[in-house]
């Protein structure tokens, strides 16, 4: 998956909430290592794992994962003839401890989780090694069973050390008047007693310390220097036995380093595992049913990082069109929503459960491309367009049927008339290549090629115009307004300047009655033009050769090859002077000259003489096999006309708007 896109989307943010459950380093490596799948075993597999985790989790049972504490420095030192000291092997004791719990806890877990039950039966608790080192050592040190020979050298050191202590506790009154205090102490092991610096000479021995402040001298008496001595030897005796029963014990643990190397593997991949489990907990995750086709459905969808802030999004994306143009206000929620999109299709890829209710479903993306954010870089001499651009040219080289591409501003930061240009084409060309296509935009024109293609549907987000707040709720079918004048005055801005704004709007939507018809059919061009993909080819023809393709004037009808005049026929577009506009034809004339002109998507009759021909259907319509109802029907019609074409479909009806009369 593009790492650009996982910042975008804030799946680096879901990834370190998922390393915080995790409770060992091997289990954090592997959260760090995760990314999205696009094979449609290892997601089932791994939303399987994290669900039953979760089971195992709600049921409030303590699940006896291990830290793993020093088991790493451990076994990168396995194999290396290393002799480990006491610490390292009652580590490795405690952690083969946790693993047989581990082992046992799994076992009575089958009937509740059976897939990752049985992960623990590839673990070794080694009974033998753990039995040995418990033997051997406790609480970090060697015990006296390990050996023995230990246990004699020990006895032999306790009866020496009683020997100095009882001569040493004499000589302290044959010392009296040179000695600091009456105190018998340790230092570098041997048995010394505080003597007065200036009384130094009056007690013969060795000095082995001296207080901070150099008044007192740490002696050891030359009347216990033998016995000090003896001791010595049994404590190098004892060093060189406790050499010997590490090294055993070493060898020991080296011929489990296989095992050790699976309970490894097996305990972090548990950790990793109950993490998923305790996020989507946190949550109330759900795992979605999954699909190998490049679908969306979100019901009740919440984006995991708004917390309880977060408002529903229901939204389909893969089914009756491909392509969703979210409109509606700034700080609406359209950039959530589309964060909430791509952001739930990496995170079922990562085997993560939903913040979701029941009905949700999801396919596989070999890749989930986002655009979001104006993406300016002083550094790299990007302006807003050009990051758009630059992130665009980048989704189509890999966009294909298996992408999700989400675009976020459509048409922002160049000229609105180009900007518009571009993002409709980069919708036809995805369109053709299959990609699902989540997109947000203001710009009308867009709206209206969402509402006429036959892939694509408009969608908004809720807003309150007498709050003027936002609902952050999607609703799907219909374009939303940006309600730009509402918020200005929301925000303070003068009412002259938004009445004067909002006259303009008005100047330029009113067509003016002075307009020539070829000025007409540039507006026509304008806001219909997607309607009839034809009519470019139809317009292209025309300036390449404008003497032939462009009368002065619309006329009446164009005579045929016998000198009549042709009558109007269905899908000819015709000049309608009442309206000084033009319309397509939907019926042809009856027997009182009566034709039904749709004007946008209004029907309308007018008597012949009002009408004139000004492109005939076979120029505006190549090849003569052009289905008329993407024309003349609403999508929405032409999709229940195609349901009840198909089956018995109860309740299921189409209706028709009247046809205005021309008075």
């Amino acid at each position: 998956m593009n790492q650009t896109t996982m910042n975008a989307l804030e799946f680096q943010k879901i990834k370190s909430m998922l390393a915080a459950y995790t409770v060992s380093e091997a289990g954090k490596a592997l959260v760090e290592r995760l990314e999205p799948s696009s094979r449609l075993k290892q997601v089932t597999a791994w939303l399987n794992e994290t669900e039953e985790a979760a089971k195992l989790l709600a049921t409030g049972a303590s699940v006896p994962l291990s830290a793993m504490e020093g088991i790493g420095p451990f076994m990168a030192l396995l194999g290396k003839g290393r002799i480990y000291t006491e610490q390292e092997l009652g580590q490795l004791a405690a952690w083969l401890t946790s693993v047989a719990q581990m082992k046992r806890y799994m076992d009575s877990k089958r009937m509740t989780a059976p897939t990752i039950s049985s992960y623990a039966d590839s673990m070794h608790d080694c009974p033998e090694l753990i039995q040995e080192l418990a033997r051997c050592i406790r609480h970090g040190v060697l015990t006296d069973q390990a050996s023995p020979y230990l246990a004699d050298i020990r006895r032999h050191i306790a009866a020496a050390e009683d020997r100095i202590e009882r001569k040493i506790n004499q000589l302290l009154g044959k010392y009296k008047h040179a000695l600091q205090e009456q105190l018998v102490s340790k230092r570098n092991g041997r048995f010394v007693i505080p003597v007065k610096r200036d009384l130094r000479r009056q007690v013969p021995g060795t000095v082995w310390d001296e207080s901070s402040s150099g008044q007192t001298l740490f002696v050891e008496p030359a009347d216990v220097a033998d016995l000090q001595g003896e001791l010595q030897l049994w404590k190098s005796e004892e060093e060189r036995e406790r050499m010997l029963i590490l090294s055993r014990l070493s060898d020991e643990a080296e011929a489990y380093a296989a095992e050790f190397r699976w309970n490894v593997e097996a305990m972090a991949s548990f950790d990793f595992i109950f993490a998923r489990g305790k996020l989507g907990r946190t949550y109330g995750g759900i795992a979605p049913a999954v699909t190998d086709r490049p679908y969306i459905r979100l019901t009740g969808a919440r984006h995991p990082l708004l917390g309880e802030k977060a408002v529903p999004l229901t939204v389909e994306i893969g089914g009756d069109w491909r392509q969703l143009i979210i409109t509606g206000p700034n700080t609406g929620g359209k950039t959530v929503a589309l964060k909430t999109i791509g952001l739930f299709a990496l995170m079922v890829q990562s085997g993560l459960l939903l913040p979701a209710d029941k009905g949700t479903e999801l396919g596989l993306f070999e890749t989930v491309l986002a655009d979001v954010g104006d993406g300016q870089s002083i550094e790299r001499s990007l302006s807003t367009f050009s990051a758009h651009m630059d992130n665009l040219s980048g989704m189509l080289r890999k966009a294909n049927g298996r992408s999700l591409l989400l675009l976020d501003e459509l048409a922002a930061g160049t000229d609105p008339g180009e900007g518009i240009a571009l993002s409709i084409a980069v919708l036809e060309e995805l369109l053709q290549r299959g990609s699902l296509v989540a997109a947000t935009t203001h710009f009308n024109e867009i709206k209206r090629f969402a509402s006429v293609m036959e892939d694509c549907t408009n969608a908004r987000m809720a807003f309150d115009a007498e709050t003027l707040k936002p609902l952050y709720r999607l609703e799907i079918g219909e374009a939303g307004d940006s309600y730009a004048f509402a918020i200005a005055r929301r925000f303070g801005l003068p009412e002259s300047v938004v009445r004067r704004a909002e006259q303009r709007v008005k100047q330029a939507a009113a067509p003016s009655e002075t307009d020539s018809p070829e000025g007409q059919r540039g507006q026509y061009a304008d806001s219909q033009s997607y309607e009839f993909p034809q009519y470019n080819a139809v317009q292209r023809e025309r300036k390449q050769q404008p003497a032939r393709m462009k009368p002065a004037d619309p006329v009446e009808a164009l005579p045929d090859t016998e000198g009549k005049k042709r009558p109007f026929e269905v899908g000819d577009c015709v000049w309608v002077y009442p309206l000084k506009r033009t319309g397509i034809v939907f019926r042809a004339a009856d027997e009182r000259g009566e034709v039904v002109v749709q004007v946008q998507k209004s029907k309308m009759t007018f008597n012949r003489k009002r009408l004139s021909l000004y492109i005939p259907n076979t120029e505006l319509y190549p090849g003569g096999e052009y289905d008329m109802d993407i024309v003349f029907e609403s999508k929405e019609n032409r999709k229940k006309r195609k349901l009840m074409g198909r089956k018995y479909s109860p309740g299921v009806s189409i209706v028709t708007p009247s046809e205005k009369k021309d008075e």
